[in-house]
């Protein structure tokens, strides 16, 4: 399979430390390789949120070694589909991309008990994301 075939998903939220880490994950832990994943931030935090990596390490999913990483022009640019969480107006947007806006609440600042629900949310709408994308899930 040529790596063109392959499709790249872009998420991006403020801080990069919740929402686009979490989507991020269970994309790859859904797709495996059939993906390409990237997420970033506008205003990148120090650390991943820690009531978002136990919630996730939850679901079977680990993240503590994820770091923020800033949002480059060149992420938007090289991904077929690019999920904003939050954003708004610094989001980069390029004609000819797919965007996606998730309207989902802000891990920061929350516990683990408030990020559950967010992380629900974030692995139902990436599973629609993966039939949408024509992409099999890893069993």
């Amino acid at each position: 399979m040529s790596t063109s075939a392959v499709p790249s998903v872009l998420f991006v939220c403020v801080h990069n430390a919740g929402r686009s880490q979490m989507a991020a994950a269970f994309l790859t832990h859904l797709a495996g390789e059939r993906v390409e994943v990237r997420s970033a931030g506008s205003a990148p935090a120090d650390a991943v949120n820690p009531a978002v990596v136990e919630a996730m390490r939850e679901a079977g999913i680990d993240i503590s070694a994820e770091v923020p990483k800033v949002l480059a022009t060149e992420a938007v640019r090289s991904s077929d589909v690019v999920v904003t969480m939050g954003c708004g107006d610094v989001c980069p947007y390029f004609p000819g991309k797919r965007y996606l806006d998730w309207q989902l609440d802000d891990p920061a600042g929350q516990g683990v008990d408030a990020v559950r629900p967010i992380r629900d949310e974030i692995e139902q709408r990436i599973k629609g994301l993966l039939v949408e994308l024509g992409v099999e899930t890893r069993a």
